[in-house]
């Protein structure tokens, strides 16, 4: 399945060895999730990740010590049900002692990980990522899977993770039957400030990257804005009819990033 997900037009592929693996196959998945990555991987544009189990669980130490003993370690690492800060340093410090530059995802799906959150995405310059893990949230939180429970913490993390320029990843939609609803909820975490959202299936890609790679359009609105910016040299611009103050270039240099990247 794995090299099968390489080409399905998901920007990361995360390869699990935490909840979607029974207790009895730890052992095996993590021995196999390991060798995927025993031979240099293509430089296809596509992430790599691996998501280990808790650090605090012996699954969690058991996973750490594969990874440490590998001289081929995943160039990513999905680190879930954090609870503190002092998780991530521990396992940057490992990662350095054993020379491995390993990347880290973290899954902000814990009610002390929303609590400490602005601390988690500080603590270690391995960080590219923080996942919004809702279906946890919701039953740490004691509040229903949706979106208006929700919004309070999804806007956290997104505070967090713009404070030092992480992206975030909001939860997969898991009702593989309502395209239309998974895309609705995109649009609103995408408007929210959220750089992706979780994939279960490869039918529901498409619809995400329609939702998060911007447009004709967007991308032409952007580089008015950016011109009329460099031709006024001032603060204030007025494009397609609208007062644009300068803190807006920003995000319009975001967006032709993303293009730049598409395109390239």
């Amino acid at each position: 399945m794995f090299p099968k997900a390489l080409f399905s037009g998901a920007d990361i592929v995360c390869v699990e060895l935490e909840d979607g693996i029974a207790p009895k196959d730890k052992d095996e998945a993590r021995a196999k999730a390991l060798a995927l990555f025993a031979e240099p991987q293509a430089d296809d544009g596509v992430e790599r990740i691996v998501r280990i189990n808790c650090l605090r669980e012996a699954f969690g130490l058991a996973d750490v010590q594969a990874i440490l003993a590998t001289d081929t370690p995943p160039p990513g690492l999905m680190l879930p049900k954090v609870k503190t800060p002092d998780e991530v340093v521990w396992l940057d410090n490992l990662l350095t002692e054993r020379g491995h530059d390993t990347r880290l995802h973290v899954i902000i799906e814990t009610n002390a990980a929303l609590e400490a959150v602005y601390d988690i995405a500080r603590s270690s310059p391995r960080i590219d990522a923080l996942f919004f893990g809702g279906v946890d949230m919701a039953a740490e939180l004691r509040c229903k899977n949706a979106w208006g429970p929700l919004l309070y913490a999804r806007s956290r993390i997104v505070h967090a993770a713009a404070g030092v320029g992480l992206d975030v990843i909001d939860v997969p939609y898991l009702d593989l039957e309502d395209p239309e609803g998974m895309r609705v909820e995109a649009e609103l975490v995408r408007d929210l400030g959220f750089s992706g959202k979780g994939s279960i299936h490869p039918k529901q890609i498409s619809i995400l990257n329609e939702v998060f790679t911007p447009d004709g359009d967007t991308i032409a609105h952007a580089r008015r804005i950016i011109q009329a910016f460099a031709d006024a040299d001032t603060g204030l611009v007025v494009v397609d009819g609208k007062l644009i103050e300068k803190p807006v270039l920003r995000d319009m240099h975001r967006i032709l990033s993303i293009a730049e990247r598409i395109s390239g």
